[in-house]
């Protein structure tokens, strides 16, 4: 579904700018300075309306987090939200999850947050999803040894992707549910979780931990043979 326009989106922005990093590829290296005592560095890849990003910056006071999203329409919601909370530890970044090695230096990330990415259910479109390996080699340039992913979603068949995708990439899992809040609500809930746990949809989580990991080589192409006369 597409997101409705928002009304006065500049005017909305700029009054959040101070929250907004203008120009993310001057950045890498550079995230500590905007919270020099952050214990930790975690990026969200579609953060949303941030409602997840507000909740868990406010549990998390001592974590610095960047929340990435390629809509200004939702976008400005989540910073408005994290703006009205006074919170000091959560920037955001206007743009795609393919640029993150763009913005961070190798290692400078503790921990990637997925949740309820576009499935993108076909077969023709697997290479689209944020778990899919091509991904998965751009998030290991960011992580640090031993870095998470947490990631949760509503469609099993992504879930099950992610499952064997994963570990064909130097990731081991764990706490994998396929019914995260069954026994009651389980952490900080997303506006799309909040609404899939009210119709008692299964919420599938799984956490993924970056291992050593070395790219098989790809096999050499076959020389042609002389042309023929």
């Amino acid at each position: 579904m597409r997101m409705r326009k928002k009304k006065n989106l500049v005017p909305r922005m700029e009054r959040c700018a101070a929250c907004l990093i203008q120009e993310p590829y001057e950045m890498p290296g550079k995230w500590r300075e905007l919270m020099p005592e952050a214990r930790e560095l975690r990026v969200e890849l579609g953060c949303g309306k941030g409602r997840f990003t507000a909740g868990t910056a406010q549990a998390e006071p001592d974590v610095l987090f960047i929340a990435v999203e390629m809509i200004p329409d939702a976008m400005v919601v989540a910073m408005e939200r994290c703006t009205a909370a006074e919170l000091h530890n959560v920037f955001f970044v206007s743009a795609n999850a393919d640029q993150l090695p763009l913005f961070f230096r190798p290692g400078e990330v503790d921990r990637i947050y997925i949740n309820f990415c576009d499935p993108w259910p076909t077969k023709r479109h697997a290479k689209r999803r944020l778990t899919h390996g091509n991904f998965l080699k751009l998030y290991r340039k960011v992580l640090q040894p031993g870095g998470e992913i947490h990631f949760k979603t509503d469609n099993m068949g992504l879930f099950d992707f992610s499952l064997e995708e994963f570990p064909q990439f130097g990731f081991t899992l764990s706490e994998v549910t396929r019914n995260l809040h069954e026994n009651g609500p389980v952490g900080v809930m997303t506006d799309y979780e909040a609404k899939f746990h009210e119709l008692g949809q299964p919420i599938y989580r799984l956490v993924a931990t970056m291992t050593d990991w070395e790219e098989p080589a790809q096999p050499a192409p076959e020389e042609a043979g002389p042309e023929e006369a």
